[in-house]
């Protein structure tokens, strides 16, 4: 039970972690490039999305 509410919530946060880069003002690529590296990597992408890079997406795809 406890690992299916972990999946659950990693699930939720990769849906609005995807949601949240396609409102940035980048490219389509920037946006599939990031997007596809925080779904494969699961939870270190969300870790790394949330915790340093989200706030630099858009300096780093202009």
């Amino acid at each position: 039970m406890i690992s299916f509410l972990i999946w659950i919530a990693g699930v939720v946060l990769a849906i609005k972690a995807v949601l949240e880069i396609f409102k940035m003002p980048i490219g389509m690529a920037g946006k599939v490039i990031s997007t596809i590296a925080i779904l494969c990597t699961s939870w270190v992408g969300l870790a790394v999305y949330y915790l340093y890079a989200k706030d630099k997406l858009v300096a780093w795809f202009k």
